[in-house]
């Protein structure tokens, strides 16, 4: 959600500082701002759900894997399945009624074979899930910076300005929920984010500006 949403503010932005600066219509923000939204928040969509999908497959392939070992070989993937539980700090009694009560269930086996061998997540990836968040906050994202001008304000421009910019702060603070910064400074590195994204493309606009 915090990568779509971010990737539609920037993006969108930065399509309508880039025709503010060159002087162009609204009408043409709105159109080119519009497709944006649709198109990139597709390909965006599209994009994760292919790179989840692919997590999902390795990780089936892992478990096939797995299961098969277990099968042919069960003496040397419980040995894998003790040294685990050793480096987890367990020792002597302990240790084997663990190993032992852990290899009772072969899901719970694997899953700790897949976080502590391999260094996979317990949760399994959702592709269709992914897909889908990543577009709908890209939509509510990229919409933020166009709804002055499909509203036809006055001052669209500076009302799109302010509340883009608030936008990235909000994201960037939202953002602070899976990390270790505070939301403020998570907020503030987001906002000088997407501003200067926008500057820049504001300054490319001005330079096609007619004289």
């Amino acid at each position: 959600m915090i990568y779509g949403g971010i990737d539609g503010a920037v993006t969108t932005f930065a399509i309508v500082a880039g025709i503010e600066g060159a002087g162009l219509s609204h009408v043409n923000i709105v159109a080119l701002g519009v497709a944006n939204i649709i198109a990139d928040g597709f390909s965006m969509a599209a994009s994760n759900y292919s790179g989840t999908k692919a997590k999902f497959d390795e990780r089936k392939r892992i478990i096939k894997i797995e299961e098969r070992h277990i099968a042919l070989h069960p003496e040397g993937e419980l040995e894998g399945l003790r040294q685990i539980l050793l480096m987890r700090g367990l020792s002597g009694a302990v240790l084997e009624e663990a190993t032992t009560a852990i290899a009772q269930s072969k899901d719970n086996w694997i899953g700790l074979m897949l976080t502590d061998e391999y260094g996979l997540a317990n949760v399994e990836p959702e592709p269709m899930r992914a897909a889908l968040t990543t577009f709908a906050a890209f939509i509510v994202a990229g919409s933020v910076p166009l709804v002055p001008f499909v509203l036809r304000l006055e001052h669209a421009f500076a009302i799109s300005v302010f509340a883009t910019l608030m936008t990235f702060f909000l994201i960037g603070t939202g953002k602070s929920f899976w990390s270790l910064s505070k939301g403020w400074h998570s907020g503030s590195v987001t906002l000088l984010i997407g501003g200067v994204a926008a500057l820049l493309t504001y300054i490319v606009g001005g330079l096609f500006h007619p004289a």
